[in-house]
């Protein structure tokens, strides 16, 4: 049984996020752990404080104190070299004595990453202007022509040949392909 690469989160001592995630990276290269342990981030964003002064300085803010996020393959050694990292007090999910730790949802992690810019959220501008097929859906079948989209609501607007007039109907980015 070949386990799944997973995100997990890991509990550390407030403040010591990035010292967490450079000792494991270290132990990771060290304890030759780089088929099980892939990649480790601690989500910041920069937020702009006004001081009292009225001058404006930037401040890089954790979105997540004392919770480090890693991307792994959890076996009895991978486990153990997580649990074992200085400052780290378990796993996110683990209740202890020995169970495993529950991996975040897909979604969860993928809004995560998004907002810390590791991933980019898909857009679909190539299609404006294509004729696409609607493959889902009331419109199943029919062609039109991609006349706007939205990418953050996953939308586009065709143009449907319907009684032999050009109809503006909206459908979902998932529910079409090229034609």
């Amino acid at each position: 049984m070949t386990q799944k690469v997973r995100w997990y989160i890991i509990q550390t001592y407030s403040g010591y996020e990035n010292a967490v995630k450079s000792d494991l990276m270290r132990r990771v290269e060290s304890m030759g752990m780089s088929d099980y342990i892939f990649r480790v981030i601690v989500p910041e964003e920069t937020v702009i404080e006004k001081k009292a002064d009225g001058k404006e300085k930037e401040k890089v803010r954790q979105l997540f104190p004392g919770y480090v996020f890693v991307e792994m393959i959890v076996t009895d050694e991978s486990w153990f070299v997580v649990r074992n990292t200085p400052r780290v007090t378990g796993f996110l999910g683990s209740s202890g004595g020995g169970t495993k730790p529950v991996p975040l949802a897909p979604d969860e992690i993928n809004q995560i990453l998004l907002k810390v810019g590791i991933i980019s959220k898909p857009t679909w501008k190539h299609l404006l202007n294509k004729t696409v097929e609607v493959i889902n859906g009331t419109w199943l079948g029919m062609k039109g022509v991609v006349t706007s989209v939205d990418d953050d609501q996953e939308k586009l607007s065709l143009d449907l040949d319907l009684f032999g007039r050009a109809t503006p109907t909206e459908v979902d980015v998932h529910d079409v392909k090229e034609a």
